[in-house]
């Protein structure tokens, strides 16, 4: 699942680098009620709204299953420490790589949100995964309540905890897109989801139960987005159209839009649980190669892509049909660099890549 989220989230920065028509306000801070959203250009963003919820979510529930493996062995310490090296390091590449790649004065965007999470999820991981999973799942239903207190969009948020916490800031030089908590609580229904997982070990693959949480899913979110009001994160539709109903508030995730990507990335990993005995997964597939190599991926596949806008003169200029060669460009480069990172780490298995 990761492998193919990765090539979704290659198109959007593919389209944000060359794309002179990219449409991207998915946000009450930014959207201007009214302003038209052409269905070729809003589809091309809108199935990238997949990225960042299935990246948080499975880092929680990857970090379940990992600190289940752990405390087997006797291991619990070590979880908490590698959460917090991984959790800094990944702040930090957002404080300063991906910060002065932009050329900004700071970018926090969703590495900073994951390796927040991660810190925090060393004192809220002792909870039991139920209580996590509905801790996660009450920020979504009270949580535009909680931010509408310190948040009148379209305005910024006056304090800095507003931003780094519950609402985005776009201001002079900087840029907080992912502010945490939202992100934290995806990453607690993860994990709870993870525990429940290694719990079951032995089971088959919870594909009938994945299916009926992707059904109740989409029934929220259609009731949500349908009603119009609370639950939409101060976005609500303009009218009827496609377009509309799908125009969800991600920045931040609002009920309608953690209900509809949580409804999809649940049947699609059902989905590949369905396929996989049925399919041969090769080792050298590059949706693997990707998936195995997410972190590095992203960070180097910016450096690619601006090479290529700016290497042919595209960047910012371009359309569509550009931006999706563009990313096929990558991904034929990033493939070989991926796989021999990959092997790099298995070869290496203590070495710091074992944190990218």
């Amino acid at each position: 699942m990761r492998g193919l989220v990765m090539v979704l989230m290659a198109l959007d920065h593919a389209s944000v680098m060359l794309n002179a028509g990219r449409v991207a306000e998915d946000s009450a801070a930014t959207y201007i009620a009214g302003a038209p959203l052409p269905l070729d250009q809003f589809l091309t963003r809108w199935v990238t709204h997949l990225c960042a919820p299935t990246f948080v979510f499975l880092a929680g529930t990857a970090l379940a299953l990992s600190a289940g493996r752990r405390a087997a062995r006797g291991e619990s310490a070590s979880t908490d420490r590698d959460l917090l090296v991984r959790g800094t390091l990944l702040i930090l590449f957002d404080a300063v790589y991906m910060t002065r790649i932009s050329g900004q004065t700071l970018l926090l965007q969703v590495l900073y949100a994951i390796g927040l999470s991660m810190i925090l999820m060393i004192a809220l991981r002792r909870l039991d995964p139920r209580v996590l999973a509905g801790l996660g799942a009450a920020w979504f239903v009270l949580g535009e309540w909680v931010t509408g207190q310190f948040w009148t969009p379209p305005a910024p948020p006056p304090a800095i905890a507003t931003r780094l916490l519950l609402a985005p800031y776009h201001g002079e030089g900087v840029t907080i897109l992912y502010p945490v908590i939202p992100w934290l609580a995806l990453m607690a229904i993860g994990y709870a989801f993870g525990t429940w997982l290694d719990r079951r070990r032995e089971h088959p693959p919870p594909i009938r139960a994945l299916s009926t949480a992707s059904l109740i899913c989409v029934l929220v979110f259609v009731c949500v987005r349908g009603l119009d009001g609370y639950g939409n994160m101060f976005l609500p539709r303009a009218d009827a159209s496609l377009a509309q109903w799908l125009h969800v508030s991600k920045y931040p995730p609002s009920l309608s839009f953690a209900a509809l990507e949580l409804g999809v990335l649940f049947i699609g990993v059902a989905g590949l649980m369905w396929l996989e005995p049925r399919v041969t997964v090769r080792d050298n597939g590059p949706l693997l190669v990707f998936g195995q190599t997410a972190l590095f991926f992203y960070l180097v596949h910016f450096l690619v892509l601006g090479a290529i806008a700016v290497g042919t003169g595209s960047f910012g200029k371009a359309g569509l049909p550009e931006s999706y060669l563009a990313t096929l460009v990558a991904l034929a480069a990033m493939y070989p660099v991926c796989r021999w990172f990959r092997g790099y780490k298995r070869r290496h298995p203590r070495s710091l890549a074992r944190y990218v």
